[in-house]
């Protein structure tokens, strides 16, 4: 029987991606997701979901 995963936390998620909007010149985003054992595209979709949570982009 296979089972998903269960999502990461939401304080995890707030913090990796207040992490990446803060992180120095010269690191990218596929760094950040690397150190935090996540992979590129997971952290872009957190960072646009926040971004849509904060109403600064439109979506659901």
């Amino acid at each position: 029987m296979c089972t998903m995963p269960k999502p990461y936390p939401q304080e995890f998620r707030d913090d990796v991606v207040h992490v990446a909007r803060q992180r120095g010149e010269g690191v990218t985003i596929k760094q950040v997701a690397k150190d935090f054992g996540i992979s590129e595209s997971c952290l872009t979709n957190w960072m646009t979901q926040a971004d849509r949570d904060a109403g600064i982009k439109p979506g659901a």
